[in-house]
């Protein structure tokens, strides 16, 4: 069931950005992303958001207005024309655009807007210096409210629900597919829009990956440690046709998107037993997780979670199997995550900025082991003032089916 924030939730999102701005001398933002546009405005239309550094933002529609009037929490208009938007703008906020001898500069979402929608905004706002506000909008993203976080604790819930279903139904033979379906037939009966959005150019997912033995292991684009086979080509990631055997390590990492907002949540299972190999690398990422816990609170930096994960992997003998294998290793532990899974901050090198109360992670060591399959464990946390909360609510063990 939906749940709408309080009012004040938009006035505070735009009030953090607008500080953002004054900061590093932007005299606005212009955001183009979907889910940005939803962030500050509470309405995914179609259209551009444009928040000054002080005042009033708005929200210039072209299609639905009927639907955006209705949805959006801040002062929203009718896009009259792409062509005049440079117009409308100045009309609207005559201080930043009234002296054609100082340009204003406006950043805006480049991360994430196609080159031609750019180009075409740079010929429309002629009288705009444009500078990349990126890093700036992930940053306010990055920390979260309490209504956020309760929409990220809500869809834990529905997924430790569809988990036990799933388990309740596993049996040897059964197709990855087939687990699949009856996991995303609770998470969709109990709210999950069916999707699961992600920030970085070409990275797509549904609702997670399930994959058996050595599919779980099988290289593919995805940016994670276990992408899976796939149903084809097309589509060479998670689920496949192929069938589920015993003692063969079964990777369940799964989300559910209410309202927009994620969870992110790996478990594993097996019909029968996993072998001492796999055991002791799952053993091992159990190790990492706690080790993670330890150091996760304000003033720790991404980096360092990561480079202590790397140091235990290496004593373990595992570090060539830590987060994928060979070239297709990928260089993080986790990530934040929210409206999007590939949220700020990163576990990884290069992330030095503290961790601040508020920041949702989900911190994921795995190991891949090419044609036997993936172990490991991920978990979502929120950071506090003290230290961490766990939002993830289904146990942390290994699941055993009735086939076991």
């Amino acid at each position: 069931m939906q749940k709408k924030p309080p009012q004040d939730e938009w006035l505070n999102r735009s009030l953090k950005l607008q500080r953002k701005l004054a900061e590093n001398d932007i005299a606005g933002c212009l955001v183009s992303q979907n889910v940005g546009i939803y962030y500050f405005a509470g309405s995914m239309q179609t259209g551009y958001l444009f928040v000054p550094v002080e005042g009033e933002p708005t929200f210039y529609v072209r299609r639905s207005v009927v639907r955006a009037f209705r949805e959006s929490a801040i002062r929203t208009v009718e896009l009259n024309s792409f062509r005049n938007f440079g117009k409308q703008l100045a009309t609207d906020y005559p201080a930043l655009f009234s002296s054609p001898d100082q340009p204003p500069i406006i950043g805006a979402d480049l991360d994430v807007m196609p080159a031609q929608l750019y180009l075409r905004l740079a010929e429309a706002i002629p009288q705009a210096k444009w500078k990349d506000a990126s890093a700036l909008l992930r940053g306010v993203r990055s920390v979260k409210s309490s209504y956020e976080i309760e929409r990220i604790s809500r869809a834990a819930a529905v997924v430790s629900t569809a988990l036990d279903a799933g388990i309740a139904g596993l049996k040897e033979g059964m197709t990855e597919l087939e687990l699949m379906a009856i996991i995303e037939n609770s998470l969709r009966s109990q709210g999950h829009i069916g999707l699961m959005r992600m920030r970085g150019y070409n990275q797509e997912i549904v609702t997670g990956v399930i994959a058996a033995g050595e599919a779980a292991a099988e290289p593919t684009y995805f940016d994670g440690p276990a992408g899976g086979r796939g149903l084809s080509p097309a589509a060479p990631q998670g689920v496949s046709l192929r069938s589920i055997g015993r003692n063969e390590p079964i990777i369940i990492d799964i989300g559910c998107c209410l309202d927009g907002y994620t969870i992110d949540q790996t478990r594993m299972a097996v019909v029968g037993e996993l072998s001492p190999e796999l055991q002791t690398a799952y053993e091992v990422a159990e190790l990492i997780m706690r080790s993670s816990e330890r150091l996760l609170r304000p003033g720790t930096t991404p980096e360092e979670l990561y480079v202590q994960a790397l140091e235990l992997a290496e004593e373990a003998g595992l570090s060539d199997h830590f987060m994928g294998y060979g070239a297709d290793q990928v260089k993080f532990l986790g990530h934040g995550i929210g409206l999007e899974i590939d949220e700020w901050p990163v576990l990884a090198r290069g992330f030095r900025e503290p961790l601040k109360p508020g920041m949702t992670l989900a911190i994921e060591p795995k190991f891949t082991f090419p044609g036997l399959g993936v172990v490991g464990i991920e978990n979502t946390y929120l950071v506090t003032e003290t230290g961490y909360r766990e939002l993830t609510v289904s146990p942390e063990k290994i699941y055993k089916s009735q086939d076991s």
